[in-house]
């Protein structure tokens, strides 16, 4: 009994993670392409949905706004389109806070996380995982007595909704990390660890103490 027990979890922890994938993705192709679905139903068909039709033709309706954008995008028609957008009361905030989100995930000249760090919280001694998201502006740099990195410290298990921080550096732990591990951890809730051959550092490409660290063992 005790090995059919473990072959039917070592089963359903081979399978429920695939099923679970396969099944967001579906309900994710099956929403877009409901989205211009649904006004595509000819007589000749007695009017019933064609399986994919929305989907390819949502992907063609992306392809031609990409292209106009790409050419225009960053022209006068472009600008005068986001300053209009941007005046418009309510709207504007959504729509520049939606665009500068779309730009950092989208783009590959930028990276909306460049490196995973722990940083102190709720309170000293007590660690959380984050991604450092950028330098502070010159406004909040010059009113803050020491440096800082800006932190985003998500949520687990959703990583998409979390807190930002200022976070003094030499309070910031960088770990050698790539972002995916970084990722890992937190929508695993902590069960998933990275190897024990990643070491962590406290600076950028440097190995230098940070206040409230452990220092790393000498080597053998």
């Amino acid at each position: 009994m005790a090995r059919l027990r473990n072959w039917l979890l070592a089963g359903l922890l081979v399978l429920a993670p695939s099923a679970l994938t396969l099944w967001v993705f579906f309900r994710l192709l099956n929403a877009v392409d409901n989205l211009l679905g649904r006004y595509l139903r000819f007589a000749a068909l007695d009017y019933h949905r064609i399986p994919g039709a929305g989907l390819l033709a949502t992907l063609i309706l992306l392809t031609i706004v990409g292209a106009i954008a790409s050419r225009f995008g960053a022209g006068p028609l472009g600008r005068l389109w986001d300053r209009s957008m941007m005046r418009i009361p309510g709207v504007g905030i959504l729509y520049g806070s939606t665009k500068s989100l779309g730009e950092a995930l989208l783009s590959p000249k930028q990276q909306p996380f460049q490196q995973v760090v722990l940083v102190p919280w709720p309170y000293i001694g007590s660690w959380r995982v984050g991604f450092i998201t950028g330098r502070a502006s010159r406004e909040v740099a010059k009113r803050l007595p020491e440096d800082v990195e800006v932190v985003f410290v998500p949520h687990t298990p959703n990583p998409a909704s979390g807190f930002v921080h200022y976070v003094p550096r030499a309070q910031v732990i960088y770990l050698d990390w790539p972002v995916e591990f970084g990722l890992q951890v937190i929508v695993s809730g902590g069960v998933v660890q990275p190897g024990e051959g990643m070491r962590s550092a406290s600076g950028p490409g440097a190995a230098r103490a940070v206040p409230g660290a452990s220092p790393e063992p000498p080597a053998a």
